[in-house]
């Protein structure tokens, strides 16, 4: 059952997935059809799941499952990692591409290849102040308190110049 992502507990369980590109206002709109839909009707087991999205800095989907109600089994979890390989190719996104960090440079999504990290630190691009984002937050709590974090209290602070740290 689809609950509006406001509404979800904060202790549901939440998956962010970062997008290789900055989707358009009518991407998100066809993104958030498909995703309502499928968290309409996903289920583990046969029984249906508290589920919600939210698409956000038009570069992530999070995807929430409230599992007081019924958890998430690693088929339904499956078929969440299926709809959004067939959107990801329907729509020309990639959803699962970790060579990409996302910044978040006045209020704006900016994504840098992680083989580069070093010499953007080091050259100024890049600074420890900056905010980026945990994807790996595991609660919608997590999530609200705990996604974005600056860089030095980051894992990317073993990228800073090493007189930035001390």
């Amino acid at each position: 059952m689809f609950i509006p992502f406001n509404e979800i507990s904060d202790q549901a369980r939440v998956w962010v997935y970062q997008m290789n590109r900055e989707i358009t206002a009518s991407e998100s709109e066809e993104m958030a059809k498909v995703l309502k839909s499928f968290c309409s009707q996903w289920q583990a087991h046969g029984a249906p799941l508290n589920t919600s999205f939210d698409i956000t800095f038009n570069h992530f989907i999070i995807l929430a499952v409230d599992e007081k109600s019924g958890g998430a089994s690693g088929c339904s979890i499956d078929g969440s990692v299926r709809l959004l390989k067939e959107l990801g190719d329907k729509m020309g996104v990639d959803f699962f591409d970790r060579t990409q960090i996302a910044f978040l440079i006045n209020d704006k999504v900016s994504l840098y290849p992680m083989s580069k990290l070093k010499e953007l630190f080091g050259e100024g691009t890049l600074n420890a102040s900056m905010n980026t984002f945990n994807n790996l937050v595991a609660t919608k709590a997590e999530y609200l308190q705990s996604w974005k974090v600056e860089v030095a209290g980051s894992w990317l602070a073993r990228y800073l110049p090493k007189s930035t740290l001390a």
